[in-house]
Order: structure tokens, then C-alpha cells, then sequence
């Protein structure tokens, strides 16, 4: 039987991941979307992680091409969008996997250094921003495409860092105008809100922080969740999926929550 996004060919920028226990984002992002039937290209900053699920996309029998990109950088997101496109004829799916708070240098409002402050613009705002404004002139000209990009519950919440829940909250209104702006072209544009997931970036920045152990660290945040316990980046891959596939075909625009029920109950990061 055919996948929900067969022969559709798929960007997922940060499809690889910060070492750690469980799986991120983005990886697991692009193993369902290939598992799906899509076209996976896998771009991220460590060429090594993006090959290592490469790798497991290959074991599970499919193909998955690996690229370098700096997302802070326009001449290599430039080259990504040009590479795939002239390698695969078209782009249906762009997927922003990017983002980061603590390891930015991310801090309170008071305490947070302008050069801190620059770091989470460039990769958490200004990246999101370079692959849509290079990708979208592929999408109008073939008459659609599907962009995801990952937000955070971290934007409509307490969340005592300023850097990353400033620009999170950006890349709601960066998704709402991309979408206003191509609906004509066919394209939908639409963000994912993850609330407390179990990913390497998550618990093992905290953990280098010093805010306790990994069990201390996944304790405390399982105890925020409404529905028990944190979600695991295939929660945030299935909504992915759903949300790239033909059946959110009418679907553009919207900021679709991931979070266990923490959007109705109130959070903290």
C-alpha cells in the first residue's frame, strides 16, 4: 500500500540530533515521513548525526541523502534548496527542525547577553526564515508544497528564558504569514507547538546545566504534564506526518499543540 506522503520529496532540516538516551524531533520526523513513502533529504549543521539517521533509514530499506547546512547562513541554505531541487526535480515538504535555548546561552531578560540574544535570532528565527524564502519559489511554480515548522509551547507559557520563547513566538506569526501569503500558490504552511518532550536537546542540556540528574531532570518535567508524562519526538513526528500528508489538505495556518494537555491547564518551562 502506498504511504501517506508516497513520492513526495521531503526536507527536514535538523533531521539529525544532539547526542543523547532517546529520539529527537527531527530525526524521528524524518524516519516516519520515509517510512511513509516520502523522498527523505536529511540536512542539518553535523554531518555526522544527519548520517546516522540516514543509516537507520537505510536499514529500514530506504534511501536517505544527507547535506550539510548552517540555517544562519543564506549562501548554504541557498545551495541545500538548490541541490534538491535540481537533484529531485521538485520540493513538496519542507520541515524546520531547528532550535535551541540553553545551549544558545539562552538566560532571563536581565541576565541574557546581547550576543546570546543574537545566536537564538539567527538560528531559531532568522534559519526558519531562510528555507521558506528559498524554497517557497520551487513550491509556487510546481502549484503546492507542505512547510512545518517546529514552535514551542514555550511561546503561549511562562518560560523564564527569553531568547528562545521570544523567537518561538516569531515562528508562529513567520508561519501564519507564509501561509496567508501562498495559500493562492497551493502552499500550506503550518507549526508544530511540542510542550515537555523527551529529546536529547530537552534533557541533556538541562542535565549539563546543572539542574540534576537525567532522572531528576525527567521527573520534574513528567510532573508538568496533565496526561502524566512527556511526549517522545514521534509524538511530535506523527502530527509531522499528518500535517505534511493530503489529508490536512485544508489545513494552513494553524499552530497545532503537542504538549499532553498543557495548553489547557497552563505550564512552565
Amino acid at each position: 500500500m502506498a504511504g501517506r506522503v508516497q513520492d513526495k520529496v521531503a526536507i527536514v532540516v535538523g533531521g539529525g540530533q544532539t547526542p543523547g538516551e532517546t529520539i529527537g524531533n527531527g530525526r524521528a520526523t524524518a524516519i516516519v515521513l520515509a517510512r511513509e513513502g516520502a523522498r527523505v533529504i536529511i540536512a542539518d549543521k553535523n554531518l555526522e548525526s544527519a548520517a546516522e539517521t540516514a543509516e537507520i533509514i537505510f536499514k529500514e530499506g530506504n534511501e536517505a541523502p544527507f547535506l550539510l547546512v548552517d540555517v544562519t547562513d543564506e549562501a548554504s541554505v541557498r545551495q541545500l534548496i538548490a541541490d534538491v531541487a535540481s537533484a529531485f526535480g521538485r520540493i513538496d515538504i519542507l520541515h524546520n527542525n531547528v532550535g535551541a535555548s540553553i545551549a544558545l546561552g539562552d538566560a532571563p531578560a536581565t541576565e541574557l547577553t546581547e550576543e546570546a540574544f543574537d545566536r537564538s535570532l539567527a538560528l531559531n528565527l532568522k534559519g526558519t526564515w531562510l528555507t521558506c524564502k528559498h524554497a517557497l519559489p520551487h513550491m509556487r511554480r510546481q502549484g503546492g508544497g507542505s512547510i512545518v515548522n517546529i514552535s514551542s509551547m514555550a511561546a503561549r507559557h511562562e518560560y523564564p528564558l527569553v531568547g528562545y520563547k521570544t523567537t518561538k513566538a516569531a515562528v508562529i506569526a513567520l508561519t501564519e504569514n507564509v501561509a496567508a501569503a501562498n495559500a493562492q500558490y497551493g502552499v500550506r504552511a503550518n507549526a508544530i507547538l511540542p510542550g515537555k518532550i523527551n529529546t536529547p536537546m530537552a534533557i541533556e542540556a538541562r542535565v549539563a546545566a546543572g539542574r540534576g540528574s537525567r532522572e531528576e531532570v525527567i521527573a520534574r518535567r513528567d510532573k508538568m504534564v496533565p496526561l502524566g508524562k512527556m511526549g517522545t519526538g514521534w509524538d511530535v513526528a506523527y502530527a509531522a506526518l499528518f500535517l505534511h500528508s493530503d489529508e490536512a489538505r485544508f489545513i494552513t495556518g494553524v499552530s497545532l499543540p503537542v504538549d499532553g494537555g498543557e495548553g489547557v491547564t497552563g505550564g512552565a518551562g
